[in-house]
């Protein structure tokens, strides 16, 4: 048997390699991409993550599937709840999904298949479950009309930390962002006024979880804009890959619970949904802060380590190498008092 301190020795310089190249940070919870599985949702028109369930996104059918939401995680791929509304009429056309800060789920009924000409569209209101399995929930019915007369529109935003509903216009010959009421009511109906004009053809839309930001996307485009008092400012376009994955039908957007992703989603059976990792000035307030004071640089977009990263793997290294050396000098002398002749 070998003594303690060669065995130790030769554990040490065995496993310097292997310590030197591990990096820094290593996260296994980071959001990754995903592909729904379930053969229910073959529409799938938005996206909204969960904020009572982590790593859980909600979606639902574009059209003609009935008053359905599917939660799904994204770990697998597979719905682990399907939720049935109560209470309302028969959807037209869901073309959007979000979740407020009162813990609500809120789906949009906006989609206009007539070319903007319905007189008034729907928005849905549940609470969002606490325990994910196939249930049956009653929801809030909202009427909606825009102030201006009717329009197409496939996005639909709630402000994580007002409430306030927000809708994009669609691809009509003025798009805006139309705000509603600071509380919406279940009677009577709520007008939508305007308060910002577009100039994209807008699919779906998201706030980051501080409201810092707020995201458009369409087809073949997307935008970031700053949020600043009730007003998206700076626009900021999200072209090409990885800004915009390419998809077969881009429909849907979430931001990540933490702020520094962003989930594009796409229509059809099998559909991918696809993390974008954001950085620099294009990751929320909050998200910029918390990776600033935690020292996580993993989701910078060059990738690169920070100076007390790199400091730290300096000392790292002097430090094994020390004693490396050490322990090979020990083991040498040792060698020598042992072939010494008596």
């Amino acid at each position: 048997m070998r003594p303690l301190p060669y065995v130790l020795g030769a554990a040490v310089l065995a496993a310097l390699p292997v310590a030197l190249s591990a990096p820094a940070v290593a996260d296994d919870s980071s959001p990754s991409s995903f592909t729904i599985e379930d053969p229910r949702i073959t529409e799938s028109s938005g996206l909204a993550a969960s904020r009572a369930h982590p790593g859980v996104y909600w979606t639902h059918n574009d059209s003609s599937d009935g008053a359905y939401v599917y939660a799904v995680d994204s770990k697998t791929g597979k719905t682990v709840a399907r939720v049935e509304l109560r209470g309302i009429g028969r959807p037209r056309d869901v073309e959007a999904i979000s979740i407020g800060p009162d813990g609500n789920v809120y789906v949009g009924d906006i989609g206009d298949n007539l070319g903007g000409t319905w007189p008034h569209v729907w928005i849905y209101r549940f609470p969002e479950p606490k325990v994910l399995k196939d249930t049956t929930v009653t929801a809030t019915q909202f009427t909606v009309k825009y102030q201006g007369g009717a329009r197409d529109a496939e996005a639909m935003m709630v402000h994580p930390k007002t409430g306030r509903v927000y809708i994009a216009s669609k691809s009509d010959d003025d798009p805006g962002l139309y705000e509603a009421p600071a509380t919406l009511s279940a009677q009577g109906t709520n007008v939508f006024r305007r308060v910002a004009d577009l100039d994209m053809e807008v699919t779906d839309g998201a706030f980051a979880p501080d409201g810092s930001r707020l995201v458009l996307r369409g087809y073949f485009t997307a935008s970031e804009y700053r949020w600043t008092n009730g007003k998206p400012q700076g626009l900021k376009e999200l072209k090409d890959e990885p800004g915009l994955p390419l998809q077969r039908q881009g429909e849907s957007v979430t931001f990540t619970p933490d702020g520094g992703t962003l989930m594009y989603g796409t229509e059809g059976p099998g559909s991918k949904v696809t993390a974008v990792d954001l950085g620099g000035e294009l990751l929320p307030d909050a998200t910029a802060k918390q990776q600033k004071k935690d020292g996580d640089y993993s989701s910078r977009p060059d990738g690169k380590q920070s100076a007390d990263e790199d400091e730290k793997n300096r000392t790292l290294l002097k430090g094994a190498l020390t004693f490396g050396a050490a322990m090979a000098l020990f083991l040498g002398l040792r060698r020598l008092i042992r072939r010494r002749p008596e």
